[in-house]
């Protein structure tokens, strides 16, 4: 597998940053969190971006970063839960690589994402019923830009990772 991309979407608490780490170590890949790379570069972290630039602002350098990003050879890269609302972003994963989406169900998402003050669209009365909206609209978008999906929940990221990096293995 000379060059192996591999991008993990799915909605917000579905372990694709941990998940993502771990994947690259087995496959010896170099690991990317595309929020992180956002941050790093813009000096400021997600919620101010947010705040300042708007959910659009914050949308125009996640484009921006998986076009670079998608390019990079032996990459994992852990995408943003929003990343596929954008059709070109859609288009860009589809080409780069490997998509892998990885679910969890609502219940679980919310447990682990409901005290997590650095996620912004979660910021309101309702965090749970706000999930089920994102997944409502963000669920036909992962499947179509998805090889594989799996599922999270109740599982250990490790036991997550092996499965993914089996999947990709028995495919190439």
């Amino acid at each position: 597998m000379s060059n192996l991309s591999v991008f993990l979407v799915g909605p917000m608490g579905a372990g694709k940053t941990t998940i993502g780490r771990i994947l690259a170590e087995i496959l010896g890949l170099e690991f990317k969190d595309s929020d992180k790379v956002i941050e790093d570069r813009s000096g400021a972290d997600i919620p101010w971006i947010f705040d300042i630039e708007g959910e659009e602002g914050f949308r125009n350098r996640e484009t921006g970063v998986l076009q670079e990003l998608a390019l990079e050879p032996n990459l994992v890269l852990a995408t943003g839960g929003g990343i596929v609302v954008r059709e070109e972003n859609r288009l860009c994963l589809c080409q780069a690589g490997t998509v892998v989406y990885l679910t969890a169900d609502v219940d679980q998402l919310v447990e682990r994402t409901y005290r997590d003050k650095k996620r912004p669209l979660l910021q309101v009365d309702k965090p749970e019923q706000k999930i089920r909206e994102l997944i409502d609209i963000r669920e036909p978008l992962y499947q179509e830009v998805a090889d594989f999906t799996v599922k999270t929940d109740g599982r250990g990221p490790r036991t997550v990772a092996l499965e993914i990096a089996r999947l990709i293995q028995d495919s190439h």
